[in-house]
C-alpha cells in the first residue's frame, strides 16, 4: 500500500480507503489507485484485517460424512452463499464419529473463524461453543436453524405411491437414531391411510448383526404383496435397486422403488430414480444471512453471546432463520409405477 501510495503521490490511508471503499476518495482517485493496485499485484491482507477488524471473514462449515455424495453438493452450496456474502470456508469432516465432530468444531475455532455452519452427526446436539452456530438438520431437532422440510418430503413421495395403488410397503432406513431419516419415514407413514400396510427395516442394525454383504431378504418381501419400496435416501435405493435386479424383479412393474436427496447418480440409473429433491441453495443461503447477522450483531455490541444468559432468560445455542424450514420438491422418474394386483401377469411372462 505504501508503494501505491508513492507511485500516486497520495497518502497510505488514501490508498485504504479506495481499496476498501470506506472514506471520501472520489471516483476518478479510486479508480487509478485501483489499477495501479494490480499492476503491483496488490493482494488484501487477510491476517492484517482481521487484526483491525477483530473479524476473519471466514466461516466453518462441519459436515457429518464428506464420502456421502450428498455432502459435497451441500459444500458447495455452501460455499457459494458465503462467497456471495463476503466470507470465505473452511471444511471439516467428523466421519460419522462423535468425537471427531467435537474435535472438528474445536480446530474451527482454534483457526479463529467467525461462525460455525454444523450438520451434525446423527442424533447429536451442538452446545455452547463460543460463537455463532448455524444448525442445519431436520425441523424437529431442537436449536435447528434452518433445513429441507424432511417430513413433507417423505409425506410427498408416499402420496406418489399410494395414488399408484400401492398398498403393501417397505420403508428402508439405515440409522434410528438420525432425526432427518425418522422424520423422512415418519412423513411417509403420515400419508398412509386405512389399508395401507407398510413395515420398515433399519440397515444399520441389519448389517451390523449380519455383515455389509447381507441380502436384504427383498425377494421374500415381494413374495408377501410388496409393491412399493421407499427409501429414505438415493444410496439404499441404489441398494435396493441392485438386489432386486439380480434377483430378476422388475422395477416399476413388479416393484416401484423411491429414494430421496436427488444425488447426481439418480437421474442415470437404469430405471431413473423417483426421488425427492432438497433446494440446497435457499437453505445454503438461508443459514449463512442468519449467520452473518449474528456475526455482525455480536462485533456491534461486544457483550452479545447467543449461548450464555441475558436478561435473565437463556439464549439459544444456535442462530434463527425465517423461513427455518424449505420445502422438497417430488422428482417422478421411471423406477415407480402403477401396483399390479396379485395374479396379474407381466411382460416376462411372470404372474404375482
Amino acid at each position: 500500500m505504501s508503494k501505491i501510495a508513492s507511485a500516486l503521490g497520495v497518502s497510505s490511508a488514501t490508498v485504504s480507503n479506495a481499496l476498501s471503499g470506506k472514506g471520501r476518495v472520489s471516483a476518478e482517485l479510486v479508480e487509478k489507485i485501483r489499477k495501479k493496485a494490480d499492476e503491483l499485484g496488490y493482494v488484501p491482507s487477510s491476517a492484517g484485517r482481521a487484526l483491525r477488524t477483530g473479524r476473519s471473514n471466514v466461516l466453518g462449515l462441519v459436515l457429518p460424512d464428506i464420502s456421502n455424495p450428498l455432502f459435497p453438493q451441500i459444500a458447495q452450496a455452501m460455499e457459494a452463499a458465503a462467497s456471495n456474502a463476503g466470507y470465505g470456508i473452511l471444511i471439516a469432516d467428523s466421519r460419522g464419529d462423535v468425537t471427531t465432530q467435537t474435535q472438528a468444531i474445536s480446530r474451527l475455532i482454534e483457526r479463529g473463524v467467525d461462525g460455525l455452519v454444523v450438520i451434525p452427526r446423527r442424533g447429536t446436539r451442538i452446545g455452547d461453543i463460543g460463537c455463532p452456530v448455524a444448525m442445519v438438520d431436520t425441523p424437529s431437532t431442537p436449536g435447528n436453524t434452518v433445513s429441507a422440510d424432511h417430513w413433507e418430503g417423505g409425506a410427498k413421495v408416499a402420496r406418489h405411491l399410494v395414488d399408484l395403488g400401492h398398498k403393501n410397503f417397505l420403508l428402508v432406513g439405515y440409522d434410528p437414531a438420525s432425526n432427518v431419516q425418522n422424520d423422512r419415514i415418519g412423513g411417509m407413514k403420515s400419508a398412509f391411510g386405512p389399508g395401507i400396510k407398510y413395515d420398515t427395516i433399519w440397515l444399520e442394525t441389519l448389517l451390523r448383526e449380519r455383515g455389509e454383504q447381507t441380502s436384504l431378504g427383498l425377494i421374500d418381501r415381494v413374495r408377501d404383496g410388496v409393491t412399493a419400496i421407499a427409501a429414505v435416501s438415493d444410496l439404499h435405493a441404489l441398494r435396493v435397486l441392485t438386489e432386486l435386479q439380480t434377483a430378476g424383479i422388475k422395477v416399476p412393474q413388479q416393484v416401484s422403488v423411491t429414494g430421496f436427496d436427488d444425488l447426481i447418480f439418480s437421474p442415470v440409473v437404469t430405471p431413473s430414480l423417483t426421488t425427492v429433491h432438497m433446494d440446497m441453495a435457499r437453505i445454503a443461503e438461508l443459514a449463512i444471512a442468519a449467520l452473518v447477522r449474528e456475526i455482525e450483531h455480536s462485533k456491534s455490541e461486544p457483550n452479545a453471546n447467543t449461548s450464555q444468559e441475558q436478561n435473565g432468560k437463556a439464549a439459544k445455542q444456535t442462530v434463527t432463520a425465517e423461513p427455518s424450514k424449505v420445502s422438497m420438491e417430488l422428482m417422478v422418474r421411471a423406477s415407480s409405477g402403477p401396483a399390479i394386483l396379485p395374479d396379474t401377469p407381466i411382460s416376462n411372462g411372470k404372474t404375482l
